[in-house]
């Protein structure tokens, strides 16, 4: 089972990218605006984490792969190939992931909260899809579709039948896109706080990292714990930061 080591040193953070939609035209636009991200933070980054949904729809079959985003793959290829770590968590588009980026990049990817150790902080972090109370709708389809039988099912289905249908899936249905409720409700409504709570009463985390929202957050939950939302690229162009003492939202601008 893959860990992440202890880490040290300045830290990326990004997440909710969904190339793909909603045209070829601006998923392009912004997947060259990420590369030019990945460009920039190379200089200093000691490792950057993509916490889930870099694409709309990603279904992995034995031997075939949705087409396109080769500035973006290639990219994090060459980030490990100059010795960069690179992690990656999925979110609930591209939970569909089998070993591609383990055995094509050299990229872990993890499907479950994952806590890390940077720079003597504890970091708690997950895309943050079906994490916390609620959201019941969605976690029937989560468990249904992550389950061995739906995979295989889906996995007969010619490509262009698969990605297609999947792609539309993605696209329109709103338990899984989550873009219904793209603004802070308040913390009895928030369930990543409330998650982040209930971690908190027997773990010590100093900050909880998430991105499935779309919205750009920090939210103080103690006086030493902190939840940080990522926003996403398709309007913030949002990112986090951590220096080695504090971490710091920023959007991106060039």
């Amino acid at each position: 089972m893959t860990t992440i080591p202890n880490l040290s040193g300045t830290v990326y953070f990004a997440s909710d990218l969904h190339l793909g939609i909603p045209d070829y035209n601006a998923s392009l636009e912004r997947e060259k605006r990420f590369v030019r991200w990945l460009d920039q933070v190379q200089s200093d980054a000691s490792a950057i984490f993509i916490v889930g949904d870099l694409f709309d729809f990603w279904f992995e079959y034995r031997q075939v792969v949705p087409k396109g985003y080769v500035r973006v793959l290639g990219k994090l290829a060459a980030l490990r190939d100059k010795g960069i770590p690179v992690y990656f968590f999925t979110g609930n588009h591209d939970q569909w992931m089998r070993d591609y980026f383990q055995h094509e990049l050299g990229i872990p990817v993890f499907h479950e909260p994952q806590r890390v150790t940077i720079g003597g902080k504890q970091f708690l972090i997950a895309h943050g899809d079906g994490l916390g109370p609620g959201d019941h709708g969605y976690k029937f389809l989560k468990t249904l579709f992550r389950g061995r039988f739906s995979r295989w099912l889906f996995g007969i289905l010619h490509p262009d039948i698969g990605v297609w249908l999947g792609k539309r899936w993605s696209k329109n249905n709103r338990l899984i896109n989550g873009n219904d409720q793209a603004e802070f409700m308040g913390e009895e409504k928030e369930w990543l706080v409330q998650f982040a709570r209930t971690v908190l009463k027997t773990d010590p985390i100093d900050y909880f990292i998430f991105g499935h929202r779309h919205i750009v957050l920090e939210y103080q939950l103690t006086e030493t714990s902190k939840y940080i939302n990522l926003g996403d690229w398709i309007k913030f162009n949002s990112y986090a930061v951590f220096d080695g003492k504090a971490l710091t939202v920023k959007l991106f601008e060039s």
